[in-house]
């Protein structure tokens, strides 16, 4: 695998038509900086829009990958994506003159072939490869899709689908090396689709720009001559057309055996370009599409930020510890006698975090409270859960230096037990819902297993330099 980021060499350029609008589509490709990313960019809306190629930015994914910000889009972008990551391309900036890209054959071959004209420019940061070191599942049980990552030093992905359907069957593939086997035997499959489903998919305004030169017709339906003359039509499509004896409209030869598998690995590569970082990874996949792709990459993408974060705060590691008390220091605005979490254990981006605060016996607040029996008050527990969900919340952030968190209400609370000197409080707090600047954490506080209180915190995050309540 690569080592340092590349871009390509210079711009190239070529032109066609979009498989679901059918307008005519010029994609540029160009260089680009290190650290810059996929980016696409429409030239022909005002202002040159940009939209960074990752998860957080699909819009659409009912047949085929659509980015989009506002009403600013860029459909069917999975072919691009698959000849970018398959060429282990870092950066780069692609311009598109129209809501998508050229079809070209219905492969990522013609994109494959325009970028390895440009050349290929080794830059000198490092890639900033994902590392995947633990599972990460992703399951559909009403569509039968099952998803894995795991944990392996390269990248292999292995596909199977079966659309229950005897003019497909079942097929499966497998890519074991980007660079010997992506371009030889994946690039140039085809996107297929079956005869049922043409007709609908025309009505709905799409494959506009479809026809027998850029995608695999499947025949899974009888159609009289008429019928077939009528579909011909309305899609356009010159000649005549037959059901055929091979399970091909018209007969067309396939380009592999498993073409169609082989497409389905080419758009899961293209779809997991939007995870935003190659990945070192085992991919195991059954019966994906793009719906489940997308939500892949999400799961996966999320993984990816919070080791991003982690790498940030934490700079060394120590078992079973995510930041430790110089992380937290880094992160949290509170310091003695008011930092009351000493490490977190555990983090899950904006999901959950567990944080520990050790109660010892010279805490100032028990030469008050009381000094003949020293209780831990329950205002300073609950404020070591608000000091943790603090924790997940700035964190969530793109950039988090400079905010505060307020917390706006309390709700529920509740004091089961007291907590003394010599207890470990563990604080698990988890994220109920989010919404901008707002935030709404239910936290809950154990020693020994047993729950000691519970509450659920309402919190605003504000510019350091703002006014608020706490």
């Amino acid at each position: 695998m690569l080592v340092q980021q590349r871009t390509i060499s210079k711009s190239v350029s070529f032109s066609g038509v979009g498989l679901h609008t059918g307008l005519e589509s010029t994609i540029t490709f160009l260089p680009a900086p290190e650290n810059r990313g996929i980016v696409f960019r429409r030239t022909d809306v005002g202002g040159n829009p940009e939209i960074p190629a990752i998860a957080d930015y699909v819009v659409d994914v009912s047949r085929g990958t659509t980015l989009g910000i506002g009403d600013v889009k860029v459909h069917t972008v999975e072919h691009v994506l698959a000849a970018i990551a398959g060429l282990e391309i870092d950066n780069i900036v692609i311009e598109v003159d129209a809501p998508e890209p050229p079809v070209g054959d219905g492969s990522s071959k013609p994109f494959v072939d325009a970028l390895s004209s440009a050349g290929f420019t080794q830059q000198d940061a490092p890639k900033d490869y994902l590392i995947i070191d633990q599972t990460v599942e992703y399951k559909d049980d009403k569509k039968d899709v099952d998803m894995v990552a795991l944990p392996l030093d390269d990248f292999r992905i292995t596909i199977m689908i079966d659309y229950k359907n005897p003019a497909l069957g079942s097929q499966h593939t497998g890519l074991f090396s980007l660079e010997e086997e992506f371009v030889k035997d994946f690039a140039s499959s085809r996107t297929f689709c079956f005869l049922k489903e043409v007709e609908m998919l025309h009505e709905n305004g799409l494959i506009k720009g479809g026809n027998l030169d850029n995608a695999i017709v499947i025949v899974d339906d009888d159609m009289t001559p008429e019928e077939l003359k009528r579909l011909g039509k309305r899609l356009g499509i010159n000649g005549s057309i037959i059901l055929g004896s091979t399970g091909i409209l018209n007969d067309k030869a396939l380009r592999y055996k498993n073409e169609p598998a082989r497409h389905k690995l080419l758009d899961l590569i293209g779809d997991l370009a939007l995870v935003g970082a190659p990945m070192k990874a085992q991919i195991l996949a059954a019966r994906p599409g793009h719906p489940h792709n997308v939500e892949f990459a999400k799961k996966i993408r999320k993984l990816y930020q919070q080791k991003k974060i982690v790498k940030r705060y934490q700079f060394t590691k120590t078992a079973g510890v995510i930041f430790d008390l110089e992380a937290i220091r880094r992160i949290l605005p509170h310091r003695y006698p008011f930092l009351l979490v000493d490490k977190i254990v555990d983090f899950k981006l904006d999901e959950k975090v567990v944080g520990i605060k050790n109660i010892s016996a010279n805490e100032p607040f028990f030469e008050g409270h009381f000094p003949s029996r020293p209780i831990m008050p329950g205002v300073l527990i609950v404020e070591a859960m608000a000091q943790t969900g603090g924790i997940l919340l700035l964190n969530g952030l793109e950039n988090p230096d400079g905010k505060l968190v307020y917390f706006m209400a309390l709700n529920n609370v509740k004091f089961r037990r007291t907590v003394v000197p010599g207890d470990q409080l563990v604080m698990q707090v988890e994220m109920i819902s989010r919404r901008s600047k707002m935030a709404v954490l239910a936290g809950k506080a154990f020693v020994d297993g047993t729950l000691v209180a519970e509450a659920e915190m309402t919190a605003a995050i504000v510019d350091a330099n703002s006014n608020g309540s706490n």
